[in-house]
């Protein structure tokens, strides 16, 4: 119908029928969720990161994809991690990426980066969610290995390798544009069609 705008995240049939079909934990997870999303939409950006960062933080479990999914390399979608209540760092970003997109952040300001991760005396692979403000202004790191949301100088523990959006796929964080990560990143093509069917847009 002409004029009738969407529903918000947080009141959409779509999100309720797809925790339903995710079983009981995911259903249990949803009200928290969706009252993140609503009080979320009402802040300003950097509120929103801080919310949504210690939303995930605080209710998902690190788990490897092995041992979570039974899978070597499983990017899950948002209501799955949630219904998991585990997950790997891949599934950290991509529910804070939805979550911010669906709370009202303007999909050219985040990014999920791959990096790598100095950890002890290793350096792993690694995947984090990057907000920028603007081309003025530092990125702002979401970690699950860390509770604040950090501008990225205070974060010399991670190297940019590449990042990508629903917007674009770039070398580095805000390096030489690389395709359309929709055609080049299988599983991302495969997770974001979930999320945006579970209600996130």
């Amino acid at each position: 119908m002409a004029g009738v705008l969407p529903l918000p995240a947080w009141d959409n049939e779509p999100m309720q029928q797809a925790a339903r079909r995710l079983g009981p934990a995911a259903v249990a997870a949803l009200a928290p969720l969706q009252s993140l999303l609503r009080d979320a939409a009402a802040m300003d950006d950097l509120a929103r990161l801080q919310a949504v960062n210690r939303f995930f933080n605080d209710r998902i479990a690190f788990a490897t994809d092995l041992v979570a999914w039974g899978q070597e390399d499983y990017w899950a979608s948002p209501l799955e991690t949630l219904g998991q209540g585990r997950g790997d760092c891949e599934d950290y970003a991509i529910a804070k990426y939805a979550s911010l997109l669906a709370s009202g952040v303007a999909p050219q300001r985040l990014r999920l980066v791959y990096v790598r991760a100095q950890i002890g005396a290793q350096a792993q692979a690694h995947m984090v969610l990057a907000y920028q403000a603007s081309d003025a202004d530092a990125p702002l790191i979401l970690d699950n290995l860390r509770a604040d949301v950090l501008p990225a100088h205070q974060r010399p523990d991670l190297t940019p390798v590449f990042s990508f959006s629903t917007e674009g796929l770039w070398q580095g964080h805000a390096g030489t544009p690389a395709g359309d990560p929709l055609l080049r990143l299988s599983r991302w093509r495969t997770v974001w069609a979930r999320t945006r069917a579970e209600g996130f847009l």
